[in-house]
Formats: C-alpha cells, structure tokens, sequence
C-alpha cells in the first residue's frame, strides 16, 4: 500500500538503539553525525516515489559509508540458470557490498553504526554483539567497528552443536579474529539477546562504553538498510526494463526481509516478495517479520498499516533441513548449481537454503513459465571454508 507521512510523530525518537532492552544505547543517544539529506516532512511526496521514499528513511536516520563506493551492487541475470530452471533469473549481488567479503549486514551496520558515533560521537566505544559460530553478521561487524576505529566483541552460540576445528576456527571466525574482534562461546539454546545484555552491562559496570546490536541487527535501524535496498533495485529494474514478478531470498533473523517489505509498500510495488527460512517454523518467521516490519514502519512516522499487510509476509520453511546452520543435500546441490552454472559462491547457512527453495519451485512449476525473478544475494561465502565435510561427503550430489 502506498504510505502517508505522519508530521506530527519525531521517528528519530524510535531508532534509538538496536537491543532487546532500550535502556542501554538509549539514554547515551546526542546528535546525529551524517546524513544524506535532511528532508522536511511536508516536502515528501505522498503517494511515494522512490525518491519520496528515500527522503523519508533519510529524515528518520543517518548512516555512515561501509559500502563500497561506485554506485549500487550489481543487478545481473544469471543466463545459464534461466536456461536450467525456465524462469527467467536475475541476481541482486549483495555478496558485493565490499566490507569484508561483502553481504547484507553491511547494509544495516550503515544505520546501527551511525548510532553508535551519535552516542559516541569519538568511536570510544565497544560495539558488542552476537550471533551463530559462523555468523556473517559478526563477521561484518568485527570488520566495519575495525574501520571505524572502534573495539568489537562477540557472543557466539554454538547453535550447531559442533566443535570441530574446521568449523570453530576457520571461516568467519577466523576473519573475526583478524578483524581485532574478541570472542566468547555460548552453548546453544540461550536467549542470546538477552545474555548479550547481561554481558554488556557487566562491561559498562566496570566503566566500559558498549553499543550492543542484536543478532542480525535485526531491529527497526538495521531493517532500513533493506528499505533502501528494495528501493535500489527498483531503480535498477527500471534502468534494465524488467518488470519483475518475484523477488526471492533467505530469510532468517527477519530484519532483511522486513526491510524489503516496508521498503515494496511505501512504492506498492507490484513485485511478490518471496522469503525462505533458514531456522523457524514458517508461522514464526512470518510473524517475526511481520513484527518487525510494523514497528520499521511507525519508525518512519506511518501508519504501519498502509504500508504493509500480514499477507504481504510469505517465508516458506521447507528447505531448513535438520536445523540452522546444517545444509540440507538441497542446499549443498543449490551451492553446487550456482557454482557450476554461474560461477557465483552461495553459502551452506543462508543463501544456499534460499537458493535450494528457489530452485525447486522453479523446477515443481510454482513459478510461472518465463517470470522474470529476482534472488537476493546476500553473501556469507567465507562460512564455506567451515564447511569442509558438507562438500567431501559422499552424499552431497551435483544438480543438473
């Protein structure tokens, strides 16, 4: 649906802070130290363009630049694919953010972190967070505190169940650690927003500064990065000439999602948003992000409802396997398949299980003959070298 501006609301005011309890960035917040453009409410236009829409992420929230510079990550059409799979299949590069080895979290580190120098405006602070042992967005966000001059540390919860070393010391954790980050483990099981919490105010009682951000950053902040995102690729489409029918991704942690989802319905955009869980029971990760989408949404100062509906929530389940951060034979010949076909990495947690619910709906003819698609990208390929076993097991086949 098309949103309406509310003048009377100060959105500013819900973007304070990024955990699960307000209290601990909250009452550090000052002024805020870059801004794309600073828009007077009445000046958006309503209905929303894409630049009416831009100019309201831009009013709400400041960022900092982790991106790499240049322009937009690519639009691209996987040619070789489309022949496989009779759709026809275009790929948002965010493996191609450029911090790190790229992915979707830099998107949202852009906002968190420009809270973070608004709090602490000499980035004298401890970035803290948490996240799955080989966690793409405690990779990332070891790398963008490392450029911005601050300290990170991590909770990582070892969800899996495994302690071999390929995979608790390769991959992301590896990177982790050469970001300068420092590290401690959690077994699973653990509300571990709530012990990053515990954790951090252990930190500021012993005269520590600490910005905490959940896991995924997922929260209303985080979430506009993929606001600006679904705004970005319809500017893109637009350049090509495509009109796209899905646009189609993983789906976890809920904030990339409900970041597309606020960021299709401020243009009501007519392309189907089409997620696939990589951890929680379908009802669950659709109400998550549904959740979350509404309260991003208020955060702009509208009314959540005009922006987005329940229905417009769809997160298929079906291609978790056994559990997070266990790749299924689909995810492993999903990984395989773009590899072989496109010469494009995917990896075994997120993208690869996004992409195994892609391909089988293609190949079951849930999409239509000929739609154009779109499948999001949203990098994690350095999780691969922890993933030794998955890619040497007799099992593991390769798709056609």
């Amino acid at each position: 649906m098309y949103g309406v501006l509310d003048t009377r609301t100060t959105p500013r005011a819900t973007f304070r802070g990024c955990q699960t309890s307000p209290r601990a960035n909250a009452r550090h917040a000052s002024t805020i130290v870059t801004r794309a453009a600073v828009v007077d409410a009445a000046s958006v236009s309503t209905p929303f363009d894409v630049a009416g829409a831009r100019a309201a992420v831009a009013r709400t929230q400041g960022k900092v630049g982790l991106m790499s510079p240049g322009g937009p990550t690519p639009l691209e059409r996987a040619p070789r694919l489309s022949e496989a799979l009779g759709v026809d299949l275009y790929i948002k590069r965010d493996d191609c953010t450029g911090l790190a080895s790229g992915g979707n979290k830099t998107r949202k580190l852009e906002y968190l972190l420009a809270q973070a120098l608004e709090m602490y405006p000499d980035g004298d602070c401890v970035v803290m967070t948490q996240g799955a042992t080989q966690s793409n967005h405690a990779r990332q966000t070891a790398a963008a505190a490392a450029k911005l001059g601050m300290k990170c540390h991590i909770l990582l919860e070892n969800r899996t169940g495994r302690s071999d070393e390929n995979y608790t010391r390769n991959g992301n954790v590896l990177l982790d650690d050469l970001f300068g980050a420092t590290r401690e483990s959690r077994p699973s099981g653990m509300n571990m927003n709530e012990e990053l919490e515990r954790v951090a105010d252990e930190w500021r009682a012993r005269g520590e500064k600490v910005f905490t951000i959940v896991g995924g950053g997922s929260c209303p902040t985080g979430a506009l990065g993929y606001v600006e995102a679904a705004l970005e690729f319809t500017e893109q489409a637009a350049e090509q000439l495509v009109d796209f029918d899905y646009f189609v991704h993983a789906t976890g942690s809920a904030g990339t999602q409900a970041g597309l989802a606020v960021g299709f319905g401020l243009i009501q955009s007519p392309v189907k948003l089409l997620g696939f869980g990589v951890r929680m029971p379908k009802d669950i990760q659709e109400t998550n992000v549904f959740n979350l989408a509404t309260r991003t949404a208020a955060g702009l100062g509208l009314d959540p409802a005009s922006v987005v509906t329940r229905d417009d929530i769809v997160a298929d389940s079906s291609y978790v396997g056994q559990g997070y951060g266990i790749p299924a034979p689909s995810t492993i010949d999903a990984i395989r398949m773009f590899a072989t076909h496109e010469g494009i990495l995917l990896d075994p947690v997120y993208s690869g299980k996004g992409a195994a619910g892609l391909i089988d709906y293609a190949k079951r003819g849930l999409f239509p003959k000929g739609a154009k698609v779109c499948f999001l990208h949203t990098g994690g390929a350095v999780s691969l070298h922890g993933y030794l076993d998955a890619f040497v097991d007799d099992h593991a086949t390769t798709a056609s």
